[in-house]
């Protein structure tokens, strides 16, 4: 007989049932978990550290026709270790007995939905992309591990959010839940037992909330109307140049988009909207209000910077994807500023195409790929009789760069 590989998720402190383990020849899962229950006594035991040792374990009692148990955390299929075993042994070699996962336990405790939730995981990973999750959405529940706690998230994030650590949860004697603000989190040693983190905009968090693009509250469509947002005079990016500009960013939910000489802000909300974390760099007072304003309309958090490129620059993190739609003659500083920074592209827009040469030349000095178009566009405009005629918009020349993979030594690009 073929045994199937039986994975029970514990919960948040539930018993794994004892017809579970019965007849298992081995058994793996956290130690904490193994001291949890009775094991049958012709069975090996073995404690999840390295996952590798672990898998070719399992490999070598199935390949034997033996019956093998693996505890887990919360649900296994959430970011779990059904991943692994399916990948290593095939989806319809398990039997998986899902349990209550942290986040729902979590978000359970503070008597809050979480259907609109964006749950990202920092074990093993970046954090940058929690981080920026946290910065754009209003409802976040982090999967935590090590140099990826509540510290460090606090010392990451704003002060207009709250952070709730949980810890040990489903545990009588050890479960704790704890609201904080990000500098008391940061200011604080969390030790080990820390399993998630609720970063919250409490402002926002049981209302209607417009989760990742693609989600069932995402975002209808982008390259919005410019009648869309407040802007002075027309100085907006106009729709078409927009679309074009957001499909060469990229955004997407764990990234940070700088949007610079934002004016409207319409790109940065953009951004926003299709899940990234954004920040709008603006040297008017006016404009920055205009941004703050067009961001609250729409739903999304911008970060609004009042300072003028490149000098305002500073003391930003460092982005994925930067949008330049102003400069003047300071426009090769600013793109050379940005390039330098930037992980994977950076797009400008201009109407004067004698600065064209100048950030071609900042783009490839600082490692990047250039490469452009010259956008020029007829809208349909009515005339009385109803008729229709063509009436062009001003021509927008767009230039992108994506940065280079680093040379590896030795080898020829």
């Amino acid at each position: 007989m073929t045994w199937p590989i039986t994975v029970v998720g514990t919960g948040t402190g539930a018993p794994v049932p004892e017809d579970v383990l019965a007849g298992a020849a081995l058994v793996v899962g956290g130690r904490r978990h193994l001291d949890a229950v009775r094991l049958p006594e012709a069975a090996e035991r073995i404690v999840l550290g390295p996952l590798a040792p672990a898998l070719e374990a399992v490999e070598r009692y199935l390949d034997k026709g033996a019956r093998v148990v693996v505890l887990a955390s919360g649900d296994p299929g959430f970011f779990g270790i059904v991943r692994a075993l399916a990948e290593r042994f095939g989806a319809g070699r398990l039997d998986v007995r899902p349990g209550v996962s942290s986040v729902a336990t979590a978000f359970a405790r503070l008597g809050l939905p979480w259907d609109d939730a964006v749950v990202v995981s920092a074990h093993g990973r970046d954090l940058r992309t929690a981080v920026n999750a946290c910065r754009a959405h209003p409802k976040v529940a982090v999967l935590t591990g090590p140099g990826a706690g509540p510290a460090e998230l606090g010392a990451a994030v704003s002060g207009d959010r709250v952070l709730v650590v949980a810890g040990a949860l489903g545990d009588p004697r050890r479960e704790r839940v704890e609201r904080v603000t990000p500098a008391e989190a940061a200011a604080r040693d969390w030790g080990t037992a820390v399993s998630v983190v609720l970063c919250l905009d409490e402002s926002r968090a049981l209302g209607a909330v417009r989760t990742v693009a693609g989600g069932l509250d995402g975002p209808a469509g982008w390259a919005l109307d410019e009648a869309e947002f407040a802007h002075r005079d027309s100085m907006i990016t106009k729709f078409e140049v927009r679309a074009l500009a957001l499909a060469r960013l990229g955004p997407r939910l764990g990234d940070l988009v700088w949007d610079v000489g934002a004016g409207s802000g319409s790109v940065a909300v953009e951004c926003a909207r299709l899940g990234a974390a954004a920040v709008a760099v603006e040297k008017t007072v006016d404009g920055a209000g205009r941004i703050r304003a067009n961001a609250a309309a729409h739903g999304v958090d911008v970060r609004v910077v009042h300072g003028e490129a490149p000098a305002a620059l500073s003391g930003l993190d460092d982005p994925d994807a930067v949008f330049i739609g102003g400069g003047g003659r300071e426009l090769p500083a600013i793109v050379t500023a940005c390039a330098r920074r930037a992980r994977r592209t950076v797009v400008i827009a201009m109407a004067a195409l004698d600065r064209v040469p100048a950030a071609r030349e900042a783009l490839t000095g600082a490692g990047f790929s250039c490469d452009g178009v010259l956008l020029q566009s007829s809208r349909l405009a009515p005339l009385p009789g109803d008729v229709t005629r063509l009436a062009a918009t001003n021509p927008v020349f767009l230039l992108w760069g994506v940065r280079l993979p680093a040379p590896i030594e030795g080898v020829a690009r």
